[in-house]
């Protein structure tokens, strides 16, 4: 799960690099062109069938993933780095809710524990004008497109979770591109921009980061409690701001460095747990 939040902070920086100019849809249309090809050659390799047996889940896992992928993406080019990866992580509270309503997962006390620390960390990343002073410069809109991001996000991370009993996770991860093509090329062909210099570099770095984090991201899900392994992931948000800092300029000041001091504290939380009853 670390390793998927490093690789997903990477994809970050690259969405970032091209938000200004490339729009959303086309975003993830090469981001889905990229991880097509890859998550194929992986299943040839591996000897894996790609369709799979639940094939309406896995298509819907595919939509969710489509959904939040479009305005997370439209939040990167509006929200500054940090604080777009910050709105994301509302994800995990949702996550967990879903996970023991839905599948059963019992929350363990280190579990809750973790999600608190993780919570306020990010509290103090945000640092929202009602507490912490000042005027409110983040647009409105984007905000609340960052907020629909996180709760498509953790419908997608349970649908993922209940799929860990029947899919190989390279299905799962095939699924997720082959649903999103489709679906984003009607809103590419409404506003088509192409691609100059150095956009078709970042580009690719989107589909090639993107690929790396789900492989981790779906070997994480299928091994641990959705609710564990989402809190691990905090650690997206201390690597998104170490690259805003150095990549965009974009300002650290003591209460963002606290938080990120939670975060992982968090994170090593989620790590150090045993494994509850409820959570084999």
């Amino acid at each position: 799960m670390v390793a998927s939040a490093l690789s997903f902070s990477l994809m970050s920086l690259c969405v970032k690099k091209v938000g200004a100019h490339i729009p959303a849809a086309e975003v993830v249309l090469a981001r889905s062109v990229v991880s097509v090809a890859l998550s194929w050659w992986l299943l040839k390799r591996a000897g894996v069938t790609p369709w799979g047996t639940r094939k309406g889940l896995l298509i819907g896992r595919g939509v969710l993933g489509s959904g939040a992928l479009l305005c997370v993406y439209s939040a990167l080019a509006s929200l500054p780095l940090a604080s777009a990866t910050v709105f994301q992580y509302l994800y995990p509270t949702f996550t967990a809710l879903l996970a023991w309503l839905g599948l059963g997962e019992k929350l363990g006390k280190r579990v809750l524990v973790a999600m608190a620390v993780g919570w306020l960390g990010v509290l103090l990343v945000a640092q929202p004008a009602a507490l912490f002073g000042g005027a409110l410069t983040l647009p409105s809109g984007a905000v609340a497109i960052a907020i629909a991001g996180a709760v498509l996000t953790s419908l997608a991370y349970v649908s993922v979770r209940s799929l860990a009993h029947s899919e190989h996770p390279l299905v799962v991860i095939f699924y997720f591109p082959l649903v999103a093509l489709p679906l984003s090329l009607p809103l590419v062909w409404l506003h088509p921009v192409l691609p100059t210099g150095q956009d078709w570099l970042w580009l690719g770095g989107v589909g090639l980061f993107t690929q790396i984090g789900q492989v981790y991201l779906t070997r994480g899900l299928m091994a641990l409690p959705a609710a564990r392994a989402t809190a691990i992931s905090y650690s997206q948000v201390l690597f998104a701001g170490l690259w805003g800092w150095f990549v965009f300029g974009e300002s650290i000041n003591s209460w963002t460095l606290a938080g990120a001091g939670l975060v992982l504290a968090a994170t090593w939380i989620s790590l150090s747990s045993p494994k509850p009853a409820g959570d084999r």
